[in-house]
């Protein structure tokens, strides 16, 4: 791929600006999870609890990234985009100055579900700038701002323990300003806007199948990706903490962890969008799917070593942030007059994922059993079972498609 001509065909400062967008975004919207460990010891909640605790701002950003993807549609990503952010910084004044019982915190994170819409609308304003056979790397690039959640994993539990968890809140409205004044000064939508269209004409998109085929694979693999993200924390501390077994690890030492597996998914989502424009998207999401499928079978085995079991939940989170990166190669390819409201209901779809993954499967298969096995197989079992439909769809999507000669690998 020639990177000259990249850069060319597009608009580098809004393809940075979506980056920046979607990286603060997402570092405030998984804050819940971040600092689940000292928010759950203040409450003192039992398992299913906390899983639904940082559940809920996942659940958030589902719903509200189909109505952020219509507005960008309608309006312009830049635009939709600035709203965003003045409406995020909402529930971080109400995380810093509030959130004194549980029902606040619950109300507070459903709000944080405003950043994580951010998704419909910087890949979208990312999209639109560039050429088909540069929509891999372009929505990666952009895509890759999921690396914010890293950011929290790793600087949460350290400030928090040494400044207060509501304090992190309050905190995290600089970085949050920051991006909104250079995002205001250097996004722009695309020349290729399409027209507004009726709200008639953009909810037909739930009448194709493709769009629900689009939204069962995504659920897998973000919602994977910003499930784990949120759980990993208490999973960590559950099996390796120093409340657990003797000289175990602490909760900043487990935000490390958490870090190197949020890190995984996040870098590699760019490789994966960059691998699926070299060898085609749904070659790639086979054994992408076949991978995450394995590797959530071995962790179910409860390695003792922690090390053992950074290296298979970081190679499974690299594979799901692959994923993210390659099925946003073919979305556009399928929608691209409808790219924002196709981006919002799919990416509602991952989010709701993220939603079900711990409050509807770790956390209440753990309180259950008291293990994390059970959860582990279900997921492998559930992931085995999608790369078998992807498999099926894929085959017939590869013959519809393959009539039109646009030079992309599919």
């Amino acid at each position: 791929m020639d990177h000259k001509n990249f850069r060319k065909s597009g608009h580098f400062p809004s393809l940075l600006s979506a980056f920046l967008y979607f990286d603060v975004s997402f570092m405030i919207w998984v804050m819940c999870g971040a600092l689940a460990l000292y928010i759950a010891k203040d409450f003192n909640l039992t398992d299913a609890q906390k899983a639904t605790m940082v559940a809920i701002p996942t659940l958030g950003g589902s719903i509200f990234r189909i109505p952020m993807g219509i507005l960008a549609d309608r309006i312009g990503s830049r635009k939709t985009g600035i709203i965003g952010m003045l409406l995020t910084i909402i529930p971080l004044l109400w995380g810093w100055l509030g959130g004194t019982d549980m029902n606040q915190v619950q109300s507070l994170g459903f709000l944080l579900g405003i950043a994580g819409a951010s998704f419909a609308v910087s890949l979208s304003l990312a999209s639109r700038w560039y050429p088909p056979q540069y929509q891999g790397l372009a929505m990666g690039i952009a895509g890759a701002g999921n690396s914010g959640t890293a950011l929290a994993t790793f600087f949460g539990p350290q400030l928090a323990a040494s400044i207060g968890w509501h304090n992190v809140f309050g905190l995290a409205i600089i970085p949050l300003l920051l991006v909104l004044v250079a995002y205001a000064l250097m996004a722009k939508d695309s020349p290729n806007q399409p027209e507004p269209k009726k709200l008639k004409d953009y909810l037909s998109a739930f009448k194709l199948a493709d769009t629900w085929w689009f939204c069962m694979f995504y659920a897998i693999t973000f919602g994977g990706f910003v499930g784990f993200s949120n759980y990993f924390n208490i999973f960590f501390y559950d099996v390796y903490g120093d409340k657990t077994i003797a000289g175990g690890l602490s909760k900043i030492q487990i935000g490390y962890l958490v870090t190197v597996t949020v890190i995984a998914g996040s870098f590699f989502r760019p490789i994966g969008g960059y691998i699926a424009d070299r060898i085609g998207g749904m070659r790639f999401m086979l054994v992408l799917f076949s991978v995450i499928a394995i590797c959530a079978f071995a962790i179910s085995t409860m390695p003792s070593s922690f090390l053992v079991m950074l290296v298979l939940t970081s190679v499974m989170m690299a594979c799901l942030g692959m994923g993210n990166g390659s099925i946003f190669q073919i979305v556009p390819q399928r929608f691209s007059k409808e790219i924002g409201v196709v981006t919002g209901i799919v990416g509602a779809a991952g989010g709701l994922g993220g939603f079900l993954l711990p409050n509807n499967v770790l956390g209440p298969l753990k309180q259950a059993t008291g293990t994390h096995v059970t959860g582990f197989i279900v997921v492998a079992s559930i992931v085995l079972v999608v790369t078998l439909i992807f498999y099926v769809v894929s085959r017939s999507w590869r013959k519809e498609w393959a009539t039109a000669d646009s030079g992309v690998n599919y």
